[in-house]
């Protein structure tokens, strides 16, 4: 199970019922943050969701509606007695903004670990999740990511048996470890005790950039595809162009390519005060297309065997 939730859906500056972006999901006790601009502690407070187990922040790039929360959610962290670790990726520079931001919160007790993407594209695997940061076109660096909880194959206790393998080892070996009997040398390895692997969970994120193919190459196939809709006028298609953003007509066209299970709009001009008004002609392109709002929250479960 994955939980997804929209923690702020507004781009540039927030309003009073619009915060800035951000995107929280929880797996297995492990919470992971996408952006983090002003506003995101409230709307997760009131979710009643902990700051204490949120173990990776991403961040797409380093314009201040998705960076400028950080401060107050690395103190909110400290105040919940977090002690672990905390890891941060992002694109090149990442250490640089982080140091100017934690000048008004120099000390914690945990400690930050950096990790600066290279490249058009680069996958990370941080507590069950598969993370892979890739490429968009924005007025400045700037990456979308693709959370994958994969899933293996289905543990068989009838191949353990008939290869004699020792009761003790079959936890691990269903975990997907290699595990050597000290006693015997004998080595075993998971595809001796599982099946194909099974269709896992997938969710897309980006904002911020013009439509290009990266996006619907991660999009394809994903449970849930999130995607900026910074402007439903129509009018505003040249201002979408100069400044390196795409309208909710250019996301759901991102969304008809890529066919996801499910689609969510966010990042939206704090001009286009009605996202609601043009979500029916946004519907004609892509169906599956909904409306992001602040606390938009969705559970997703893997499939049935």
């Amino acid at each position: 199970m994955l939980d997804v939730c929209l923690l702020g859906t507004g781009g540039m500056m927030p309003l009073p019922k619009r915060w800035l972006t951000s995107l929280l999901t929880r797996y297995n006790g492990s919470s992971l943050l996408i952006d983090c601009g002003e506003g995101t502690q409230i709307t997760l407070k009131d979710h009643g969701w902990s700051f204490k187990s949120i173990d990776v922040i991403c961040f797409t790039h380093f314009h201040a509606d998705h960076i400028s929360g950080l401060p107050g959610i690395l103190l909110a962290m400290a105040n919940a007695d977090r002690t672990d670790p905390l890891t941060m990726i992002g694109p090149k520079g990442l250490g640089r903004v982080v140091a100017g931001l934690r000048v008004i919160a120099p000390e914690l007790p945990f400690e930050i670990r950096l990790i600066e993407i290279e490249g058009q594209e680069q996958a990370f695997e941080r507590n069950g999740y598969r993370i892979t940061a890739f490429r968009v076109q924005h007025n400045m660096i700037c990456y979308g990511y693709t959370l994958e909880i994969l899933r293996g194959g289905k543990f068989h206790a009838e191949k353990a048996k008939a290869a004699g393998i020792p009761l003790k080892f079959w936890n691990p070996l269903q975990k997907g470890n290699v595990v050597t009997d000290q006693e015997t040398g004998i080595t075993y390895t998971p595809d001796m005790v599982l099946g194909e692997a099974r269709k896992g969970l997938k969710v897309t994120y980006c904002t911020d950039s013009r439509p290009v193919p990266s996006i619907i190459a991660h999009a394809k196939a994903a449970d849930l595809l999130i995607c900026e809709g910074m402007y439903g006028d129509e009018e505003k298609d040249e201002k979408a162009r100069e400044h390196k953003h795409m309208t909710m007509y250019e996301a759901a066209e991102i969304g008809a390519a890529a066919e996801p299970a499910g689609m969510w709009l966010t990042h939206y001009s704090p001009s286009m005060m009605h996202p609601e008004w043009y979500i029916k002609d946004v519907r004609k392109i892509f169906p599956r297309c909904e409306l992001g709002t602040d606390g938009k929250y969705v559970e997703l479960n893997f499939e049935e065997d």
